[in-house]
């Protein structure tokens, strides 16, 4: 009687030691499976400790009285004629404009501006150059380096010329978030001397192919000669753009009307007392 006890007690011994082994292994597999995951999980409070917050946007302040938007006018930026403005100058300017802080505005913004009566701070500039010719780049440093913005107004059908920017190079200044494009037409003909259907075609055609190749909905028509009539801003706005603008000179108000807005012509060899006085409206 005193062997089956202990055969027994040494079978409930054995049990008991195979169990434990089991247990063991299998806590010893569980901790190894889940022990990273919980070495690596952040708390909340780790999140937000750890988490770097965007610098707040500033609200935009609604205006008393009608926005003036001044809206500069350049063309090519070298040396030659009144249409070309050298390097020095223009850097000079744009330093200016830094200096003073005044925001560039991208199309988007100056859209905004001008049609809620609201700024995102109190001087605001719209820097715009027709034709987009090459030389244009000679800009981009100063505009990386002042965290300013300039839109170029393009000839859609003159991309292929050696002089003026090629569509690689337009998506590359894009791709800085420095520059943005919009239509100068695709032919730079003066619309008043077109039928209705061919100021169609260079409106239409012109827009369609920016949206096409720098993947945007073009909101700009900027008028090759400055010049445009009832027909002609009528037909900007069924081609889609909200705003053109012209050469005449002077503030942009929008009593001047979404397609009609003036700017204001920089020329060659202006001094910076004459482009502060230009920009501020005081100039004679």
């Amino acid at each position: 009687m005193k062997r089956k006890w202990g055969l027994l007690a040494g079978c409930l011994a054995l049990v008991a030691i195979i169990f434990g082994a089991v247990a063991f292994t299998q806590s010893r597999r569980t901790n190894v499976r889940t022990a990273p995951a919980t070495h690596n999980r952040l708390t909340k409070k780790d999140v937000l400790a750890t988490e770097v917050k965007a610098k707040p946007t500033q609200p935009w302040v609604k205006l008393k009285q009608p926005l003036q938007l001044p809206i500069l006018m350049y063309h090519s930026i070298s040396t030659g004629n009144q249409l070309r403005v050298p390097k020095q100058q223009a850097v000079a300017e744009l330093n200016y404009l830094k200096r003073h802080h005044y925001q560039t505005l991208t199309t988007a913004q100056a859209i905004r501006a001008l049609t809620t009566n609201t700024v995102p701070q109190k001087k605001v500039v719209w820097i715009t150059l027709d034709d987009a010719y090459r030389d244009n780049l000679k800009l981009l440093p100063t505009l990386k380096r002042n965290q300013q913005h300039v839109t170029i107004n393009a000839i859609t059908g003159f991309t292929h010329k050696s002089n003026h920017l090629s569509l690689a190079q337009m998506r590359a200044l894009k791709a800085t978030g420095r520059v943005d494009f919009a239509s100068h037409t695709v032919q730079h003909l003066d619309l008043n001397a077109l039928t209705a259907a061919q100021q169609k075609h260079e409106l239409v055609d012109s827009k369609a192919w920016l949206d096409q190749h720098l993947d945007q909905d073009t909101q700009m028509l900027c008028y090759p000669a400055g010049r445009a009539d009832q027909t002609t801003r009528r037909l900007a706005k069924q081609a889609g753009y909200r705003v053109a603008l012209t050469t005449q000179e002077g503030i942009a108000q929008l009593s001047q009307g979404r397609y009609n807005l003036s700017r204001l012509r920089v020329i060659p060899g202006m001094n910076l007392a004459t482009f502060a006085a230009l920009i501020q409206g005081t100039n004679s």
